[in-house]
């Protein structure tokens, strides 16, 4: 579970004397934005880093609080568990972009893998996603290691980093079962296994490495399958297999019923990158840059990998480098191939962009202010010198700084200087009505959204906890949802019971929903499951049937009828709580029985 954080500020919060200062909700959230304003340092850092001017980083930190509405969340979102994870992130990139560096002495290169080790830890402890991200920057690691473009020791010094941090956060989540399943540690150890088997994989011409090439990323693909399918097989781990539903659909290899990949499906979070993104991105000259810069970094990469594949074995990698009219620097490669990767995944998903775009204010800023890049420019027009270059480089960072301040600093000011406010009547009164009565034993059923609210504000007992990568937790989920599927009140009574549940909450919001289209609502995708006909205007697939025990569409939406059908299946003791609409219209909430708590 990630929620050490919360652990961490709950000790930090007692042990520190502000209690009397500050309310816990505010310690949470200036701790938070303290941690953006790190996420903010690093991305400075790195952009400093790779082109060794300040200014460069401030640029970057200026496009990522101008293009704020698709490089964060925090905003409007706090607790999100990537609002803890990604200023990490940032912070282990800005390590690795500093470790890639040449002629760092041996104390340097401990410290700094040091600070990789401790970033990718907690980068890992406070997302699940991590092992994911981890996957793809693995996979950045592997391309450029396999064209000769990083130093392979400090290569397999982070493969190791990142294999021991995900085995740590393994032991600390009580043995996450998904964690040890990872498809990272598979390919990790793979690639390890890989090197040892092949021997002088970097030498001979350019024929010959070819072919040892593709056969390294063969022996690699097959090894990680291998041992993947071998740990998931001996632990019985079925904990990401929804995930890998999810992407066989998403990417057209076969359609699924599967609740669970479903419900990432019609997520449009889950869905393709909107293209209004790059107009947003243009509007700060970011995406204009940031493709012109990607451009000349990929030709340059193009040209490096194939020079280094012909060249003589005879050299070592950075001497045989500085001989080439164009050269490409090994922090500077890394990160072109992480950019890459990641808007790879931007794309596909949406709600991965912010993972992309930060990072996209790093490289263009990095491009923009990059004495190679301008260099490499110049020459191929035959107008270089030292001095023009720098002439060039310096005034075009400026005006752009010119230029984002002129148009976005005013509007940034006005923003700064509203007072919102937190409106949501239903929902204060909902959770006040269970505070008020019932007892504190009681145990919930409902959407995994507003369970996470329940127990926040009531610290009542819930029957589904709102984490997703678990199969067990999945299942009771999806148990749990059947209020809202085509089931007869019997049915539901008996699964709700098997729970312990007292309370079930309905939401008007899902009985109702017009957010998705007919197939994506809720009460679809349990119909769908379930093997059941979907209720309203429109085609089903063939096989599906109508259920058997339910004549009605809806047996367990929120109208009068289905109210005291559910009220009479559950009995005198059991309560039936009817919530409003949780989007700011007339509350219309409606308590059942007046009984107390059934207990477990």
């Amino acid at each position: 579970m990630n929620v050490y954080q919360e652990v961490l500020l709950s000790i930090l919060y007692r042990i520190l004397p502000i209690q009397q200062y500050l309310e816990p909700v505010y310690f949470y959230i200036y701790t938070l934005f303290g941690l953006q304003a790190v996420y903010v340092i690093a991305l400075y850092v790195t952009s400093w880093l790779l082109s060794g001017t300040w200014l460069s980083g401030l640029l970057a930190a200026c496009w990522y609080i101008t293009n704020r509405t698709d490089t964060t969340r925090v905003e409007f979102t706090i607790p999100l568990r990537e609002n803890w994870a990604l200023p990490f992130f940032a912070v282990q990139i800005a390590a690795i972009t500093y470790l890639l560096r040449t002629h760092l002495q041996p104390v340097q290169e401990r410290l700094t893998l040091t600070a990789v080790f401790i970033a990718t830890f907690l980068f890992s402890l406070t997302w699940q996603f991590n092992q994911f991200m981890m996957l793809i920057q693995a996979l950045a690691l592997f391309i450029l290691d396999c064209f000769d473009m990083l130093p392979t020791v400090k290569v397999t010094w982070l493969y190791i980093i990142q294999i021991s941090a995900l085995l740590l956060v393994c032991v600390l989540q009580f043995f996450n079962s998904m964690i040890l399943g990872s498809l990272l540690i598979s390919f990790n150890a793979s690639v390890l296994i890989a090197r040892t088997i092949q021997k002088n994989l970097k030498k001979g011409g350019l024929l010959n490495r070819l072919g040892k090439l593709i056969l390294h990323v063969l022996l690699v693909l097959c090894l990680t399958l291998l041992i993947n399918k071998f740990i998931k097989k001996s632990l019985n781990l079925e904990s990401d297999e929804h995930i890998f539903k999810f992407l066989k659909a998403k990417f057209g290899f076969g359609a699924t019923r599967d609740f669970d990949a479903n419900l990432y499906l019609c997520e449009e979070a889950f869905g393709l990158l909107p293209l209004n993104t790059f107009s947003r991105l243009s509007d700060t000259l970011l995406f204009y840059v940031y493709i012109f810069v990607l451009f000349l970094m990929t030709v340059a990469a193009v040209i490096v990998a194939f020079q280094n594949l012909s060249g003589s074995n005879q050299v070592q990698f950075m001497e045989k480098m500085e001989e080439y009219t164009i050269t490409l620097k090994p922090d500077a490669a890394y990160n072109l191939i992480h950019t890459v990767l990641f808007g790879c995944l931007a794309l596909s998903t949406m709600r991965m962009k912010y993972l992309w775009t930060s990072h996209m204010c790093v490289f263009a800023s990095f491009g923009l202010c990059s004495t190679e890049v301008w260099k490499l420019i110049l020459k191929c027009i035959h107008l270089y010198t030292s001095q023009r270059t720098h002439v060039i480089k310096y005034s075009i960072l400026i005006i752009t700084l010119l230029y984002i301040s002129y148009k976005f600093w005013p509007g940034i000011m006005d923003e700064l200087s509203e007072l919102r406010e937190f409106y949501d009547p239903d929902t204060v009164e909902l959770m006040n009505w269970i505070k008020s009565s019932t007892p504190n034993t009681a145990v919930f059923a409902g959407s995994m959204q507003l369970l996470a609210g329940v127990k926040l504000c009531t610290g009542r007992t819930l029957t589904n906890h709102p984490h997703y990568e678990d199969k067990n937790l999945r299942e009771r989920t999806k148990q749990i949802y059947q209020i809202y599927a085509k089931r007869s009140p019997e049915d539901v009574y008996r699964i709700l019971r098997s729970f312990g549940t007292d309370y079930v909450i309905l939401e008007d919001s899902i009985c109702y929903e017009r957010r998705h289209s007919r197939g994506c609502r809720l009460r679809d995708l349990l119909d769908i499951a379930n093997g059941h006909i979907m209720d309203g205007l429109g085609e089903n697939e063939p096989d599906l049937k109508p259920s058997l025990k339910c004549q009605g569409t809806k047996p367990l939406a929120s109208s009068e009828e289905s109210s005291t059908r559910i009220n009479t299946a559950l009995g005198e003791r059991e309560q039936l709580l009817l919530c409003p609409r949780f989007q700011g219209l007339p509350a219309r909430a409606k308590h059942a029985g007046e009984g107390g708590s059934s207990g477990e």
